[in-house]
């Protein structure tokens, strides 16, 4: 299973809790600390929402790059 540490650092720098997150996302909060856990493979759509919501690459998401690249 893939694991995505930026996920956590994108939304601590992003100054969000788990539970404004979800409220933002419209989802369940255990899905989505799962998510960051590592322990259930996170939706490409996911991925998408939260490069947009962030500002950042679908790769730096990913850890492929180092520095994010931003969207806009």
């Amino acid at each position: 299973m893939a694991y995505y540490p930026r996920l956590k650092d994108l939304r601590e720098d992003h100054e969000l809790t788990q539970n404004q997150l979800v409220k933002i996302l419209g989802m369940h909060k255990t899905t989505y600390t799962n998510y960051e856990q590592g322990k259930r493979e996170i939706p490409f759509e996911l991925v998408i929402k939260l490069a947009k919501l962030y500002n950042v690459s679908i790769d730096y998401i990913a850890g492929l790059k180092k520095e994010p690249k931003k969207l806009i």
